[in-house]
């Protein structure tokens, strides 16, 4: 079958399409033909050897795909492997597709959906008429967040790095936008905001996570998701406790043992798509062999909706 094989960590050109042996037969997973295969920013750090969990060489990334299960359509998570004609979808982690879904929406939805969501509501446990800081307004996460927020009766600050991309936050719900590249943003949340908030979500790290933990109320909420700026950050413990400030951290793959999490969150969401409560931004898809490409651009950040790669071409 064909599929992108990493034989070495490094840059986008370690992306290179190869013909890789068929999944091997594993104990409560069904054999899955990819139609599209999400890529995402945990694909650029297994890439360059900064994920959270390691992986051993040769290697598929890929951790979402949509395809077919005995003519069944199917959205699934995975851990690696997306990147191919053929994967395993373990059954707790895979959904049937409604018909008023698309494949299209249906990838937004798998992991960067399904995080939206549970950072939103299990790990900040937002609530009807508080504020939150959504980073990466534009992007795949960031753009449903920002929906899922507002709906939710919540007051949504969201920070991206262009005046393009801050145009389609505020289309999509927000109800102010700050730019995220700005040295002074904490005050540029706090104006937007008009004081403190009680809720931020953070995916940057760095600079960028200091600045937005400064604009956190006391008694606030912040929850950690990604350092996509390469370097981590530091949390000063007489800080959180000065002003009795939570930080949480969340991986999404801890979810996938839980029996409801993840079925409470997925059909939430294909039913605010089905009745067009919420949308899903396409990206650019990209063909099979073009893996690197979209690397490339996912991190120089220029993109805006969900990026795919057509394993089908």
């Amino acid at each position: 079958m064909r599929a992108i094989v990493m034989r070495e960590f490094g840059g986008p050109d370690v992306l290179r399409l190869e013909d890789a042996p068929e999944p091997a037969p594993r104990a409560g997973h069904a054999l899955a033909e990819v139609t599209l295969a999400g890529v995402n920013y945990a694909d650029v750090h297994v890439r360059g050897d900064s994920y959270l969990a390691p992986v051993e060489l040769p290697y598929i990334p890929g951790n979402e795909v949509v395809g077919t299960i005995e003519g069944r359509r199917v959205v699934g998570l995975t851990r690696g492997g997306g990147y191919a004609e053929r994967t395993l979808l373990h059954r707790r982690v895979t959904w049937d597709v409604p018909d008023a879904v698309s494949d299209e929406q249906a990838v937004a939805l798998a992991l960067q959906g399904n995080s939206a969501w549970h950072l939103l509501f299990t790990a900040l446990r937002l609530t009807k008429g508080e504020t939150v800081v959504v980073p990466a307004a534009a992007g795949g996460v960031g753009t449903l967040a920002v929906q899922l927020a507002a709906r939710a009766g919540a007051k949504v600050i969201g920070l991206a790095g262009s005046a393009a991309k801050r145009q389609l936050a505020l289309d999509l719900g927000a109800h102010a936008v700050v730019d995220s590249t700005a040295e002074d943003l904490t005050e540029r949340i706090l104006d937007a905001a008009g004081g403190p908030v009680e809720a931020a979500l953070e995916m940057t790290g760095g600079a960028t996570f200091a600045r937005t933990l400064a604009a956190v109320a006391p008694r606030g909420r912040l929850a950690v998701y990604g350092f996509a700026g390469g370097e981590l950050a530091n949390v000063s413990t007489r800080e959180l406790m000065e002003r009795s400030l939570t930080v949480s951290g969340f991986w999404l793959p801890q979810l996938y043992g839980d029996r409801t999490a993840l079925p409470t969150s997925i059909r939430a969401l294909f039913d605010a798509v089905a009745d067009g409560s919420l949308t899903t931004l396409t990206g650019t898809t990209y063909a099979l062999g073009e893996a690197a490409q979209a690397h490339h651009d996912l991190a120089a950040r220029t993109p805006t909706g969900k990026l795919a790669l057509d394993v089908t071409r």
